[in-house]
C-alpha cells in the first residue's frame, strides 16, 4: 500500500522557519504541498516534478522553497519568514502521472495524500 508520511511541523513565532518532509513508500512523479486552515478550502502551496519543475502559490513565493530527493522518494518544504496566516495543516500529495504545470495546482489531480502535519505560527 502506498504511503506518504509528513514530518517537521510545529509551533514557531512569526518570522521563524520550519522544514517539512514527506517520505513516499514508492517512486512518484509530481509531488505537491497543500494546506488546510480552519474554515478554508484546501489550498495549493507548491509542487515539484522529478526533473525539478517548480510551482508556487503567490502567497508563499519567495518565502518557501520546495525540493526533493528522488533517490529517497522524499520531498521537502523549507518555510522561511513564516506569518500567522501560514498556520494550517500541511498535506503532502503525490501523483504517478505526468501533469501539466497548471494541473499540479489542483488537489483533484493527485493520486495519494498524507495525513498532514500541523504548522502553527504565533504573532
Amino acid at each position: 500500500q502506498v504511503q506518504l508520511v509528513e514530518s517537521g511541523g510545529g509551533l514557531v513565532q512569526a518570522g521563524g522557519s520550519l522544514r517539512l518532509s514527506c517520505a513516499a513508500s514508492v517512486r512518484t512523479s509530481a509531488m505537491g504541498w497543500f494546506r488546510l486552515a480552519p474554515g478554508k478550502e484546501r489550498e495549493f502551496v507548491a509542487a515539484i516534478t522529478r526533473n525539478v519543475d517548480l510551482q508556487y502559490a503567490d502567497s508563499v513565493n519567495g518565502r518557501f522553497t520546495i525540493s526533493r530527493d528522488n533517490a529517497k522518494n522524499t520531498m521537502y518544504l523549507q518555510m522561511n519568514n513564516l506569518k500567522p496566516e501560514d498556520t494550517a495543516v500541511y498535506l503532502c500529495a503525490a501523483s504517478w502521472r505526468i501533469m501539466s504545470p497548471q494541473a499540479r495546482r489542483f488537489k483533484s489531480t493527485y493520486d495519494c495524500w498524507g495525513q498532514g502535519t500541523q504548522v502553527t505560527v504565533s504573532s
